[in-house]
């Protein structure tokens, strides 16, 4: 979530979504919304030095199917897999040979923002 979209899709007054730091304001009725042509997932990782938090929402069909999960910092993974693992799996991401679906997806390859963002978006 870059600072640019967070600013252009935030509704003044609406509601937060309990529980993630990064997601603006009134989100939830947009993802809701795309979520009528298929299923949509937001989700958050902050990780340093392999240590972090997970949050993960996913909608279908216009309502929340999945969540909202949290995996605090020093908590083990459930045995369902991470927040953001389920909800990719809930998008329809499967493993297969690779360690969780995050890894089978390739989120590791865009871990800090700043790298792939374009200028002057810093997250």
């Amino acid at each position: 979530m870059s600072n640019a979209l967070f600013d252009a899709v935030t509704v003044a007054e609406a509601p937060e979504l309990d529980g993630f730091w990064k997601a603006p304001a009134g989100f939830d009725r947009l993802l809701s919304a795309c979520s009528k042509a298929g299923p949509v997932a937001y989700v958050e990782a902050d990780y340093f030095g392999a240590v972090g938090t997970q949050n993960a929402l996913t909608w279908d069909a216009g309502k929340i199917v999945l969540g909202p999960l949290r995996l605090a910092e020093g908590e083990p993974s459930p045995t369902t897999g991470t927040p953001i693992s389920q909800a990719l799996r809930r998008l329809g991401a499967a493993k297969g040979n690779h360690v969780d679906e995050f890894a089978a997806v390739g989120l590791g390859r865009h871990r800090d923002a700043d790298d792939w963002l374009p200028p002057g978006e810093a997250s």
